[in-house]
């Protein structure tokens, strides 16, 4: 059975191609556009992964990140970071929150699937 990722960005041109490169390699792929949506669809899916983007219109990535690791249903989702603003006080606080990876826009597709594959715990 695929591993179901959830991917959330509020850029549509992101989240197609994020999408179309996953499932490409056989993952099952779930879409947000915001933090509120992220929180409602992994609580009703269960994803294996959430990628997440940092800045989204109203509940941030950071908030949304917080909010599903207070949550039972949702804590044990590992969740890697994605943004076109890295800088290393943000890649400290994130993975000091516990965050799974942090990914840098744009980035490059197999750096994003190492990542995720070391984030599920596949070869």
């Amino acid at each position: 059975m695929p591993k179901k990722i959830l991917v959330a960005d509020d850029e549509e041109h992101v989240l197609k191609l994020i999408s179309a490169r996953l499932k490409a390699n056989s993952y099952e792929i779930i879409t947000a556009i915001d933090g509120k949506e992220v929180i409602k669809k992994a609580v009703e899916e269960k994803p294996d992964l959430i990628i997440l983007d940092i800045i989204m219109p109203g509940i941030d990535g950071i908030n949304a990140f917080e909010n599903l690791k207070k949550t039972e249903e949702t804590a044990s989702i590992p969740i890697i970071f994605i943004t076109a603003f890295p800088s290393e006080e943000l890649r400290h606080k994130i993975f000091e929150l516990g965050a799974a990876g942090f990914v840098s826009k744009p980035f490059e597709a197999e750096d994003l699937l190492a990542k995720i594959k070391r984030a599920l715990g596949q070869p």
